[in-house]
């Protein structure tokens, strides 16, 4: 993307926010453990940590994650100090997630003289996953890799968003698919694992055909590397998207899309695929058939088979 353009996005998108989230710096704005299928094939549990740090330099069009972000850097120590409010405070899992609301190796979010600390504090999980932006993939990944036991598998989770080339250069993601495929490649060659985050119906996509990209973009992620998927339902509410919203540049998908695309993501066979269900109650706003929906995609998150539909009243 040229970058005078980038800079107009970005000041729009600024312009169009509200007020972050009031977050501190020494505590994790979130953390809980839920369960996942696991590549072993079981159900086991996994623990999230939310940490709070410096806002992602990428100012990408759909992101809301700046919300609970710092606007300055967090001081060394910081980062495990974190971690360690977290885990004092949450039950036993057997993996666990360091998501950062950007880019775990942006120096400029996670102090890398922290790695060292960090890698000590979560060397008796069995997997670790960690979320980064592909063109910020590089030597410090192995390097932190390197800190973790031979027995301890390391994931990281890459926002490919759209294998759709002209929504993709859009969003001001600032990235290429060719981009996504070396970050991913560079990651397999290194002994580490990729995970891949996928939009259903991000703007300026027709609903006709959000679907078919959902399942094109996991057939491309997958033939990158990518071990496993998740299909995220673009939602509004960070300022930029509910103006594209009004001049008719977006609207969420339907929980039917998230559904179908589910179901075929799961029907190919090829790895992982779930569906993120945060915040579902927007998507399923009818109260019969709803929930009931909303609990068959959970029960297939688990399960990672195609569960019959439910009786479908609405959308």
């Amino acid at each position: 993307m040229n970058r005078a353009i980038t800079i107009n996005v970005e000041a729009d998108l600024i312009a169009a926010r509200g007020a972050r989230n009031a977050v501190d710096p020494h505590v994790p704005y979130a953390f809980l453990v839920e369960p996942e299928y696991s590549s072993s094939g079981r159900v086991e549990d996994v623990a999230t940590i939310f940490l709070t740090n410096r806002e992602c330099p990428f100012k990408c069009v759909y992101c809301d994650l700046w919300k609970n972000t710092t606007p300055a850097r967090v001081s060394a120590g910081a980062i495990p100090g974190q971690i360690d409010y977290a885990l004092a405070r949450l039950p036993p899992a057997r993996h666990i997630k360091l998501y950062n609301s950007g880019n775990f190796f942006d120096p400029q979010a996670i102090p890398p003289e922290d790695f060292p600390a960090i890698a000590a504090r979560v060397q008796a999980f069995e997997t670790v996953i960690v979320e980064n932006h592909p063109r910020l993939c590089g030597p410090a990944c192995l390097g932190f890799r390197n800190l973790l036991p031979p027995t301890c598998a390391f994931d990281v989770a890459l926002g490919l968003e759209t294998a759709h080339a002209e929504v993709l250069a859009r969003l001001n993601k600032q990235m290429t698919l060719d981009d996504f495929r070396r970050a991913a490649d560079g990651l397999r060659r290194c002994g580490m694992g990729v995970r891949a985050f996928i939009l259903l119906k991000p703007p300026y996509m027709e609903d006709s055909v959000c679907v078919e990209w959902a399942v094109r973009s996991l057939e491309f992620a997958f033939d990158a590397g990518a071990e496993c998927c998740v299909l995220i339902p673009t939602r509004g509410g960070n300022g930029y998207l509910d103006q594209l919203q009004r001049a008719g540049e977006f609207a969420p998908p339907t929980l039917t899309a998230l559904e179908q695309a589910l179901d075929a993501g799961l029907q190919m066979g090829r790895g992982r695929v779930f569906a993120d269900l945060w915040n579902i109650e927007q998507l399923a706003a009818c109260r019969q058939c709803g929930p009931p929906r909303a609990a068959r995609l959970n029960a297939m998150n688990l399960g990672q088979c195609v569960l019959p539909p439910e009786i479908t009243c609405c959308p």
